[in-house]
């Protein structure tokens, strides 16, 4: 993908970065969006699925209504329920000396992040919506393709709320083989539009990690280097992402390290947050670890 021009935006004070390869992914997904249909954006840890959601959000111009996947959820914490009662009392007193004293009690009924972005016409962003069992989002069939919402029979007298024609959902999830992730059910998965995130292009990398860090585009050029050559020659599946330079970058920026070969502290930065993306490695393998990281450092950052 050709480097092109970044451009930065905001959301909530956030810092976003869009080069070519991002565009293209928000592209995509507002003209799928724009066209009725909900988008699934899939993708292993540390390629920006949430922020890229929240920003093709911003882009819309909607309202959000944002959830994040639990294990724990019920229906009732997507949807909503009672959350207790509201006591009505009349007294009437038309007649001197005579009263008439009336109460009842009504249930108090508590819309759910999903009613509120339905009756509302938000944009639903559904974070990581395979950690919550599939059970749960069987809701969500009806709302993605009969525009309805089926409310419990206390509220609404039992009908159907019709979804707005605003609302719009943005799903996000991570690999199956993921710790507590579930398979998604097939009529979920039928009714999205999946795109599939990889990790992040070479320039994007770069224009991220310089942003996030205040660091120049040349040394966050070689700190995406440094994460890059130990991803793919540590022999290990390590999860090594543009999450990892950013981490590198800002101790770098907060302390002002001299990225130069040799520079002892900067290189046991490296050393500790690389090798912190593989738990439990210790003795001679830990070593030839260590060495290999100074190795790629030295590399990366010669003149």
């Amino acid at each position: 993908m050709p480097a092109g021009q970044s451009e930065k935006t905001s959301w909530e004070n956030e810092i976003f970065i869009e080069t070519p390869y991002i565009r293209n992914i928000e592209n995509r997904a507002m003209m799928y969006l724009e066209a009725g249909f909900p988008v699934h954006l899939s993708g292993p840890s540390g390629t920006g699925k949430t922020s890229l959601a929240l920003n093709i959000a911003k882009n819309m111009g909607r309202p959000v209504t944002l959830i994040h996947g639990n294990e724990d959820f019920s229906t009732t914490d997507l949807v909503g329920g009672n959350v207790g009662y509201r006591r009505k009392k009349v007294i009437d007193d038309y007649i001197n000396y005579v009263h008439s004293i009336t109460e009842s009690l009504q249930q108090q009924w508590l819309d759910g992040r999903i009613t509120t972005a339905c009756r509302n016409g938000h944009i639903l962003i559904y974070d990581e919506f395979t950690r919550s069992r599939a059970e749960v989002n069987n809701i969500l069939l009806s709302i993605l393709e009969e525009k309805t919402l089926s409310l419990p029979s206390f509220q609404n007298e039992g009908q159907d709320l019709k979804v707005h024609p605003q609302f719009k959902a943005i799903f996000t999830s991570n690999p199956v083989e993921y710790a507590g992730i579930h398979k998604a059910q097939v009529a979920l998965s039928d009714r999205l539009i999946t795109l599939e995130l990889d990790d992040f292009d070479f320039d994007s990398e770069v224009a991220i990690t310089a942003a996030k860090s205040g660091l120049d585009t040349e040394v966050a050029e070689r700190i995406v280097r440094v994460m890059r050559m130990f991803r793919e020659t540590c022999g290990y599946p390590v999860v090594a992402s543009v999450r990892t330079s950013i981490k590198i970058a800002r101790v770098m920026s907060v302390h002002h390290l001299s990225p130069v070969s040799g520079e002892q502290t900067f290189g046991q930065v490296c050393i500790d947050i690389l090798l912190s993306l593989i738990p439990g490695v210790s003795g001679r393998e830990r070593e030839k670890l260590v060495g290999l990281v100074e190795g790629i450092v030295d590399s990366c950052f010669q003149h």
